[in-house]
């Protein structure tokens, strides 16, 4: 092609045309961006419903780069030596049309606790905390792939031919990746048998703490200490794991040792006190409540206390226990009964160098 056509006003005019349109379809993406979007997000917040908040979110980005696809599809139209019939450019266009859509389902896929909520609370479905995390790294995944998938096949690639290529170096990639596999099959198993959720306090051989999330390849638990493990599933799975979240109640036993010079009858109505105290409190579980005078301690007459409170939560299981301990503490007060201190008695014979001393005057005057 020569110089002269190059620069002629037929051939200026269409590229100034394909540049004009690409251009103006940037300005209908900042359009869009700054006054459409602004203007949903707006609207879906006064909804009943968050369901077209996320929906408009998660495609925010991936609608912007719709126009800029859109703008170089129409200007192609314009561009001298470009053909916009062209297989390949078809092809281009098609697979970041499937790119765009992926890449909104896949925003939209980590923002989905929102519609388990509500299909719990519409259908009774049930579904656990600890799945929504799960369920949404598989969709995630299935995204991916299906993404993948189209994209392949609109490049005439075989998919299920390549699937079949991956099942002759199936036994290989297993054994490169068997911890993977095994954090996996772990964390299936974490979520069919639901030994915890997401917010338990757990404790295992490993940590204790709160469980935050739970992944594909491991579980995060926070610690008291504010840190933050990462415990594969696989490790998980086959651990002894207690769940102090699942308790219905809570355990308190200790022994009260009393002076021996505690009358029997002094000791008797302690003991009553005691066991009515907690018999008669609010937050003390009825079922199970032992008192009761238990042996003879190396210091003392020991009570043997055994009973629950209903609560499991730490801060106020520690304080229904201390109440406890400030009443008997005032019924000890009030019955003149004494707590045995430890103590250990010596006994010195204080007579015994003088007899030593007389054993030898005697053995000596005999002797003379």
């Amino acid at each position: 092609m020569s110089w002269k056509f190059i620069f002629s006003y037929e051939f200026i005019n269409h590229i100034a045309i394909s540049v004009g349109i690409f251009l103006l379809f940037l300005i209908f993406r900042k359009i869009f961006a700054k006054y459409v979007i602004a203007l949903l997000l707006k609207i879906s917040q006064k909804a009943p419903n968050t369901f077209f908040y996320h929906i408009f979110v998660s495609f925010e980005k991936p609608i912007q780069w719709l126009f800029i696809l859109l703008g170089i599809y129409v200007s192609v139209w314009y561009f001298p030596y470009l053909d916009q019939t062209h297989e390949l450019f078809i092809k281009l266009v098609k697979s970041t049309i499937i790119l765009i859509i992926g890449w909104g389902l896949y925003n939209l896929s980590s923002s989905s606790k929102f519609l388990y909520v509500k299909l719990n609370e519409r259908f009774n479905f049930e579904i656990d905390e600890i799945l929504i995390p799960f369920l949404s790294k598989v969709f995630r995944v299935i995204i991916v792939v299906l993404s993948f998938s189209g994209i392949a096949e609109e490049f005439n690639y075989n998919v299920t031919s390549f699937v079949g290529g991956l099942g002759l170096g199936g036994l290989a990639f297993a054994l490169a990746a068997k911890d993977a596999i095994g954090n996996l099959f772990g964390g299936v198993i974490i979520v069919t048998e639901k030994p915890f959720t997401i917010g338990d306090w757990v404790l295992t051989p490993s940590v204790e703490g709160t469980v935050e999330t739970i992944t594909f390849r491991s579980t995060k638990i926070r610690t008291f200490a504010q840190a933050l493990v990462t415990v594969p599933n696989a490790k998980l799975a086959n651990e002894t794991i207690t769940n102090w979240s699942e308790m219905g109640k809570r355990r308190i036993v200790f022994n009260i040792s009393v002076t021996y010079e505690t009358p029997k009858d002094k000791l008797e109505d302690v003991i009553k006190q005691i066991e009515y105290l907690l018999r008669n409190h609010s937050e003390i579980h009825q079922d199970t409540i032992v008192a009761k005078f238990d042996k003879y301690g190396v210091d003392g007459l020991d009570i043997y206390l055994y009973f629950f409170t209903k609560t499991t939560v730490w801060k106020e299981f520690l304080k229904v226990k201390e109440e406890i301990n400030f009443a008997i503490m005032d019924i000890l007060n009030n019955e003149g009964v004494a707590l045995a201190i430890p103590n250990r008695k010596l006994y010195v014979n204080s007579n015994s160098e003088e007899t030593q001393s007389e054993t030898y005057l005697r053995n000596s005057q005999d002797s003379i």
